[in-house]
C-alpha cells in the first residue's frame, strides 16, 4: 500500500501544474474570444482561487512520494 500512496503522491504531483496549464489557457482563449470586463474578472477569480488550490496538490503530492504517509497515526496515538 505505501508504494501505493507514493506512486500516487507522482501523479499528484503532475496534476496541479498540468490542471494549472489548462485553465489558463482556457481562461486566455475566453478573454479572447470575448473581451469584456466581466469575462476578464469571471477568469481572473477562477485562476486566482485555483492557483493555490494546484500548488496544494503539488505539495501534497511531492509528501506523498517521499513517503511521509507511509505510516499514518491511530486515533489511540493522537490521544
Amino acid at each position: 500500500m505505501d508504494q501505493v500512496k507514493r506512486n500516487a503522491g507522482i501523479i499528484w504531483m503532475l496534476m496541479g501544474p498540468v490542471a494549472l496549464y489548462f485553465l489558463i489557457t482556457m481562461a486566455l482563449a475566453e478573454i479572447e474570444r470575448k473581451p469584456v470586463l466581466d469575462t476578464k474578472i469571471q477568469w481572473g477569480v477562477f485562476v486566482g482561487v485555483f492557483t493555490p488550490i494546484a500548488i496544494g496538490l503539488t505539495i501534497f503530492g511531492w509528501y506523498a512520494f517521499k513517503g511521509e504517509y507511509d505510516r499514518l497515526p491511530t486515533r489511540s496515538e493522537e490521544i
